[in-house]
This record gives C-alpha cells, sequence and structure tokens, in this order.
C-alpha cells in the first residue's frame, strides 16, 4: 500500500464532512507541502478522534504550532 493510500485510509474518521476535510487537504496540499508539514499531517491523523474533532471544528486550539498550522491549511481549503 502506498504512503497515499494509508493517509487516505488513516482520513476516513466516521464523519463525513472532517473526512472531507482531510482528505481534500491529502489530495490538493500534501503532495506539495514540504517535510515539516507532512510530518504534522501524518501526527494529526494520529490523534485521537475527540481530540482531532475538537480541532476540526475549532473547539480547541492545538499545543503544537506545526500542529495547529496544518490545523489551519486543513480549514481553509476551498470546497470541491
Amino acid at each position: 500500500m502506498s504512503e497515499v493510500s494509508r493517509l487516505r485510509w488513516q482520513c476516513r474518521r466516521g464523519m463525513r464532512e472532517l473526512d472531507e476535510l482531510l482528505i481534500r487537504y491529502l489530495e490538493s496540499r500534501y503532495p506539495i507541502a514540504d517535510d515539516d508539514e507532512k510530518a504534522a499531517f501524518r501526527t494529526i491523523l494520529e490523534l485521537p478522534d475527540p481530540e482531532l474533532n475538537a480541532y476540526l471544528l475549532q473547539q480547541q486550539t492545538p499545543s503544537s504550532k506545526s500542529i495547529a498550522g496544518v490545523i489551519e491549511l486543513i480549514l481553509s481549503q476551498p470546497h470541491a
């Protein structure tokens, strides 16, 4: 399984709106991201669902600047 396929699978979290946000980032931004941004995205995908949902729903702010930056990028991706 390729890295992108594995990441796409990890983007599936069970909440359609959040899944779409993660997949849209993976398809549009991840390919051009630098190594640090890619690492932060992979870390985000390893977060427990409640924590990830709180970040993506802007109910909490990550303490990590790199994660906060990628969350901001995920949320700023244009809708399809």
